[in-house]
């Protein structure tokens, strides 16, 4: 599941989440991906405030629980992400090229990016999803 920030040619801004980048492409080429406030179809992915690189996507289906409430199964992800990404800060993109490229070792990096960094990293080819991180009270 890949959710993206989209906003419409109105500037109404809003969530769409998309089995992967694949649905995403597929159903704005539809335009079968509409504001939910103004109902136009001309919308566009816009960019959030955090960027996540992984080197492996998928995490084990035996920690999957389905009687898990939605507030702990935030904490959870919170958890996974401190303890399994490496904070690499504003220096996401500049990192990020250099695993891709591999001047650096493959691993888990978290950080922000700029519009533009992140522009040129869909450009360059680089895989990454962009995930907005709650504030977890300790």
């Amino acid at each position: 599941m890949i959710i993206y920030d989209v906003k419409c040619d109105n500037g109404h801004k809003f969530e769409g989440w998309f089995k992967d980048r694949q649905a995403w492409i597929e159903q704005n080429a539809r335009r079968l991906v509409c504001c939910p406030v103004c109902n136009s179809s001309n919308v566009e992915i816009v960019p959030s405030s955090i960027a996540i690189m992984g080197k492996d996507s998928k995490m084990s289906d035996k920690k999957n629980n389905p009687d898990i409430s939605p507030d702990r199964s935030l904490q959870v992800f919170h958890q996974y992400i401190e303890k399994n990404f490496e904070d690499v800060g504003d220096k996401f993109a500049e990192v990020a090229l250099k695993i891709h490229y591999g001047d650096e070792e493959k691993r888990n990096i978290k950080g922000t990016t700029t519009p533009q960094e992140e522009t040129d990293l869909k450009e360059q080819g680089v895989s990454f999803i962009k995930i907005s991180l709650p504030k977890m009270d300790s």
